[in-house]
């Protein structure tokens, strides 16, 4: 099997390279001097951002005749099929073919540290705090995480130093591919279940990944995680707890409070000692727990305290994590990508403290089978809110062959919680009702991880 060397440049294409964590590498090895192609639907701003660095990307229907002949490598996801005809060509012809999650394993190697942020749910947010700390430090290192974050300009961050941070996703088990010196593991709930059927398989998965960690590396996991002993009693090197509820965690987040805006801070203390006072420019109780397990790797790699709490009191979030798109007719419009119910759940939660009259969510299932699993917990974390609109499913990978519809959600909203809920197939139906129905003073929050964004923007001009 080929191994990605950056001191030895080869051509490679990436199908399906505006992936936010397939361009991230994409422009990593353009950095290095690689000859990189690509492949996507439609042109965007990562995609454009990509050709600048000297990328050719070809658009629409992906074909054969992208793939050059002096292809060496050619990269895919998860979301590519088997008769993808970019990489029924490489196969046909010999070209090696890798998943992005291998990928990435061969690119950490080149690092002396590397820090991987897993779980369910916070890993982007957390990665994007943990790589703000290090920069903070003056470690230079680069950063791979599944987001835009402005404080680096994108999705990627190509430093000198000898650390890398990484964002760690478990679907089609991933980041087994990693090699990780360093790991955060957030939470673990059940989740893609698509491809891991049942949540003891995924637990499984999260266990071997903590096994990847060498003897002298580091576990820093959340106490709040079910049977977290257990599930981490074969990890041979040193772990650290953290949590907002546990007071036996290693770093322990508490006193929390909030600021008219729902930012908060707290008092976090490390076995037992007072480290002193975090307050939070990102809203939730959620990420103080983020904060608490990124400060707590950082302190425990020998970053000093005041050094990682600046850095995490100066982040601001990042892309679709409750970033507020703008105002229109007063009324305020974030942009979530929360689409698993604790997700949905945790970002209503945080909202309810965040200034508004009234509290609106259009939200887009994400995948059948997530909405066919979690369809009465989607509708217990929807009813935190005053008005909510679902939008079709959005299918991504899938088909519907679970005989699930946005429509199931809807019932159980006005059924069991007489909730003021609607439903509409088209975009342009919800901007329209949405329009007559909002007003000043009001919170409109589009949710959901597929192309929900765009309605906001919409309603914005944009």
């Amino acid at each position: 099997m080929i191994h990605i060397d950056l001191n030895n440049p080869i051509n490679v294409h990436f199908t399906g390279i505006g992936g936010i964590s397939m361009s991230g590498f994409a422009e990593l090895l353009l950095s290095k001097g690689f000859r990189v192609t690509g492949s996507d639907r439609k042109t965007s701003d990562i995609c454009k951002a990509l050709e600048d660095k000297g990328a050719v990307i070809y658009y629409g229907e992906q074909r054969a005749a992208n793939v050059a002949a002096d292809t060496d490598l050619l990269v895919f996801t998860a979301a590519v099929h088997p008769d993808n005809p970019e990489l029924v060509f490489a196969r046909e012809n010999g070209i090696p073919c890798i998943e992005r999650g291998k990928l990435a394993g061969d690119v950490m190697l080149h690092y002396k540290r590397n820090f991987s942020v897993a779980g369910t749910h916070g890993k982007t947010t957390v990665t994007s705090m943990l790589a703000s700390i290090l920069i903070e430090a003056g470690l230079d290192p680069t950063v791979s995480v599944g987001g835009v974050i402005p404080s680096i300009g994108g999705n990627m961050r190509i430093g000198n130093g000898g650390d890398m941070v990484i964002e760690s996703c478990e679907y089609t088990d991933s980041f087994l591919n990693f090699h990780p010196t360093h790991a955060i593991i957030t939470n673990i709930e059940a989740e893609h279940l698509d491809y891991f059927k049942t949540f003891e398989r995924m637990q499984e998965s999260f266990v071997r990944f903590a096994q990847l960690l060498p003897a002298d590396g580091l576990l820093v996991y959340n106490k709040e995680i079910a049977d977290a002993e257990k599930i981490f009693s074969q990890v041979k090197c040193p772990m650290i707890t953290y949590s907002v509820k546990d007071a036996t965690a290693d770093f322990y987040g508490t006193d929390i409070s909030y600021d008219n805006m729902g930012r908060p801070s707290f008092t976090l203390f490390n076995k037992g000692v007072k480290l002193g006072i975090v307050s939070l420019k990102v809203i939730g109780e959620h990420n103080v727990a983020n904060a608490c397990g990124a400060i707590g790797m950082a302190v425990s790699s020998g970053i000093a305290f005041d050094t990682a709490a600046k850095a995490v009191e100066a982040y601001t979030g990042t892309g679709r994590r409750f970033e507020k798109k703008g105002e229109i007719g007063g009324v305020t419009i974030i942009d979530d990508y929360a689409h698993h119910p604790t997700e949905i759940k945790a970002t209503l939660e945080a909202a309810l403290r965040y200034p508004h009259k009234k509290l609106c969510v259009v939200f887009q299932p994400h995948t059948y089978s997530r909405t066919a699993q979690f369809c009465d917990r989607i509708a217990e974390a929807l009813s935190l809110a005053d008005l909510v609109v679902l939008t079709d499913i959005y299918a991504a990978r899938e088909t519907n062959t679970f005989n699930i519809s946005s429509e199931d959600v809807l019932n159980i909203l006005q059924a069991k919680y007489g909730k003021e809920s609607y439903h509409f197939s088209s975009f342009d139906e919800i901007e329209t009702f949405l329009l007559e129905n909002c007003s000043t003073d009001d919170l409109l929050i589009t949710m959901g991880a597929g192309d929900v964004v765009k309605i906001g923007e919409s309603l914005l001009g944009h």
